[in-house]
């Protein structure tokens, strides 16, 4: 009698186990159980430069979506975002890519505008503005000073 109430602890402790083991996956991994709770848009970029699927999507610093794809359009990159169906973004909106911390993890911020009309499901932010080329900015910086500094000495 004794075994089996031990092995029915035993049991019980696995079971809880694997049931924690599963919650944390389901939520670690941003899964959603019934349905989704956000409307699709689109927003056109020249260059995500680093962007990934999952990213998040803010406004205001707050978080309110996250980046569902990346594709490639017309030799544009075409991002698709969900969007909290809470959250109302204006046709004028601005959509960026920016970079949060010191690793450089990108996300795309909306600026929000002053129209009174608001994109729709499916809709797409007219107004994009690529990341920041910090390669770009360097080498224009480094070769721009070593031929202006040619130009002084001759």
């Amino acid at each position: 009698m004794e075994r089996k109430g031990i092995e029915l602890g035993v049991g019980l402790f696995l079971l809880v186990g694997l049931l924690c083991m599963a919650y944390l996956s389901f939520r670690l991994g941003n899964v959603e159980w019934l349905g989704t709770s956000r409307y699709r848009i689109q927003a056109q970029f020249s260059n995500v430069g680093g962007l990934t699927e999952n990213a998040d999507v803010s406004m205001a610093g707050v978080k309110i979506g996250k980046v569902e794809s990346i594709g490639l359009q017309d030799g544009l990159a075409l991002v698709t975002l969900g969007i909290d169906k809470n959250v109302r973004i204006e046709e004028d909106a601005i959509a960026g890519i920016k970079t949060k911390g010191i690793i450089g993890d990108k996300y795309i911020s909306i600026s929000p505008g002053g129209s009174d009309e608001y994109i729709k499901p499916n809709g797409r932010i007219q107004d994009t503005q690529p990341p920041l080329d910090i390669e770009a900015l360097l080498s224009k910086f480094v070769f721009g000073s070593i031929e202006g500094n040619k130009g002084k000495q001759e």
